[in-house]
């Protein structure tokens, strides 16, 4: 499932959004090619230091935010970017700059704590390190879901492009983490896949919760969205 576009356009041009992505570009290029494990190493997150279990390069309140611009490689990087690029620029023109931004790394500190919560009480080794923007982007698609539900996504499914509504389109992506996710929790000694799906679920349903709050509180406003409102 490879979405193309939104097709809704943007009142004004998404300037957060794309210094997010500039940014995530500039960590990836500029600090990790030249020595992709040791910045995955020293920058990322570790899941144990939460309870002082290990001793890590950064404190945990420190690397929760670098984390979020590390990257594995140039498909962890280019999968999470064309999501952002596509969705955020919406949810930016929705809430302003200064809220989005806000609203972004409030997302990526929810998803890092629900992941490392999930963690904790389900794997017996805690210490390997957690990364990706694909927390705070999976609530860049939650928020998106709330006030955009009827835009036509264009996208490819199985290399055939098709229209459908966002809520569909989001709504399954949710469903396939959220099934996936806790697949992997009950069954332990299937093997890690390496993705964060808590990171995942976690991020999504705060940026539900954040988008109806404030459409409910009438501090912003989306025509589409009315639906959600009292």
């Amino acid at each position: 499932m490879i979405p193309l576009s939104d097709g809704v356009p943007v009142q004004r041009f998404p300037l957060v959004n794309a210094a997010l992505i500039a940014a995530n570009f500039a960590v990836f290029v500029f600090y990790e090619l030249p020595d992709l494990n040791a910045a995955i190493s020293h920058a990322s997150f570790y899941p144990c230091s939460i309870e002082n279990a290990c001793s890590t390069p950064e404190p945990w309140g420190v690397s929760w935010i670098t984390a979020m611009f590390l990257h594995a490689g140039w498909g962890h990087l280019l999968g999470n970017i064309w999501f952002l690029a596509i969705f955020g620029k919406n949810v930016e023109d929705a809430l302003g700059r200064l809220s989005y931004l806000i609203f972004y790394f409030a997302s990526g500190f929810v998803a890092t704590i629900v992941q490392t919560d999930m963690t904790l009480v389900s794997t017996a080794s805690h210490t390997g390190p957690a990364l990706g923007a694909s927390g705070a982007i999976a609530a860049v698609l939650g928020a998106y879901f709330v006030l955009y539900p009827n835009s036509r996504v264009y996208m490819l499914l199985r290399w055939l492009p098709v229209r459908i509504p966002a809520w569909l389109c989001l709504g399954g992506w949710f469903l396939y983490q959220f099934i996936v996710g806790n697949y992997g929790l009950v069954h332990t000694n299937s093997g890690g896949s390496g993705i964060a799906f808590f990171a995942h679920i976690g991020g999504f349903v705060f940026g539900v919760l954040v988008a109806i709050a404030l459409l409910r509180g009438g501090r912003i406003t989306v025509p589409e969205a009315r639906w959600y409102e009292k």
